[in-house]
């Protein structure tokens, strides 16, 4: 997509995707586009689920449940019928896989952010250049049945950083993601709103469905994560973060994703030296 185009140009391609996504056949239809920095993708549905893969750059995906903040190396499930937005935070390269309701059998109904694994990462990149609908039998028929099968084992994440509707909270955790911390205090939070500890408590597992501390421990790891996939030391992402010790941080990590990190560092340098 070339560089100058306008908002309004993309708004219109946008428009023109979503009709064409619902008269076009087959079980897999994948799409690549390129969004500047502050671009708004409008609420809108759709009747195939999509799988929403930002290879470079952060979205924020707003739907009737919430907002989700997806973190790298990461994608978000939308479930056919979900309406939602998506606003862009920095240039980003999206990649999306628009899947029929029919196209297999046991569709994720939820919405919910998955970890890519090594091969889907790859099959959206084929699929990305594939013709639409390839015939039976075709390279791109078998790219397409192959991502179909990978979808069952893509693992869901309790990631997804939601994102509260209220300005005034939302910009506290604007500025929170900008610059986290591990110290931050619900007492700080609630003086700033100039709420009762127990008002604000409320307020925002109401907002986000999340309890502060775990919001805050989200949104820590997702600052972590392309610094961590980028080769940076875990020492120094640690105290940068404001974390006391490698082991706080670690506990926190494997917490929240499972593994450790230098276990995650050594996944996604490997991921990163195969071939797209």
């Amino acid at each position: 997509m070339p560089a100058s185009i306008t908002g309004d140009e993309l708004e219109r391609l946008h428009e023109q995707r979503v009709l064409w996504l619902e008269e076009i056949e087959g079980p897999v239809v994948a799409l690549p586009t390129e969004y500047p920095d502050g671009h708004l993708v409008p609420r809108h549905s759709h009747s195939r689920s999509q799988l929403l893969y930002a290879l470079a750059g952060v979205v924020l995906v707003t739907t009737d449940a919430g907002r989700w903040m997806v973190p790298p190396e990461h994608a978000i499930w939308l479930p056919a019928g979900v309406h939602h937005a998506v606003e862009i935070l920095g240039a980003v390269s999206m990649r999306s896989i628009y899947i029929a309701p029919d196209a297999t059998i046991g569709l994720p109904t939820h919405l919910h952010v998955v970890a890519l694994t090594d091969l889907m990462r790859c099959l959206i990149v084929e699929a990305v250049i594939s013709d639409d609908n390839p015939p039976p039998g075709s390279r791109g028929a078998l790219v397409t049945g192959l991502l179909l099968d990978e979808l069952h084992n893509l693992p869901e994440r309790p990631l997804g950083l939601p994102f509260p509707a209220e300005p005034r909270l939302s910009a506290l955790c604007r500025r929170f993601v900008e610059k986290p911390s591990p110290h931050a205090t619900i007492d700080e939070w609630a003086a700033v709103l100039a709420m009762s500890r127990r008002s604000f408590t409320r307020s925002f597992q109401r907002e986000t469905g999340l309890s502060f501390s775990v919001w805050r421990q989200q949104a820590c790891l997702f600052a972590a994560l392309p610094r961590l996939a980028d080769g940076e030391p875990v020492t120094s992402v640690a105290l940068d973060l404001g974390y006391e010790s490698v082991p706080a941080f670690t506990t926190m990590f494997k917490r929240m994703l499972g593994v450790s990190p230098r276990f995650y560092l050594s996944g996604t340098l490997a991921q990163r030296q195969q071939p797209s």
